[in-house]
């Protein structure tokens, strides 16, 4: 078992930048591919980026170029940098996690339901 806590959401301006952090305890991070997932009030949840054991990288269309996805895994944390934010990034960012054995230490899981722990996620808001 393994709990996510979130944070670095807030409230920005277009164009700004947010560092969003997911804080994990528990269990050894080391052994969990990590994704970001948003959702949007009225919208589906959606894949922002991912990252492997391994430390392999894998964006969603609408963050690329703009994002940035890293693991430190001696704090248990994965941080997801936004640049050039736009109101249409608004959303909760939520932080989710799937222990991987060492077969999947590359492997990157981009569909919400591959995953099994979720944090309550943290509120983006970029106003225009």
């Amino acid at each position: 078992q393994v709990q996510l806590v979130e944070s670095g959401g807030g409230l920005v301006q277009a164009g700004g930048s947010l560092r969003l952090s997911c804080v994990a305890s528990g269990r050894t991070f080391s052994a969990y591919v990590v994704g970001w997932f948003r959702q949007a009030p009225g919208k589906e949840r959606e894949f922002v980026a991912a990252i492997s054991r391994s430390g392999h990288i894998n964006y969603g269309d609408s963050v690329k170029g703009r994002s940035t996805i890293s693991r430190d895994n001696a704090k248990n944390t994965v941080f997801l940098q936004m640049n050039s934010l736009k109101p249409e990034d608004t959303a909760t960012y939520f932080c989710a996690a799937k222990e991987h054995g060492d077969s999947y230490r590359n492997t990157i899981l981009i569909v919400w339901s591959a995953y099994k722990y979720w944090g309550q996620g943290t509120r983006v808001t970029v106003s225009s």
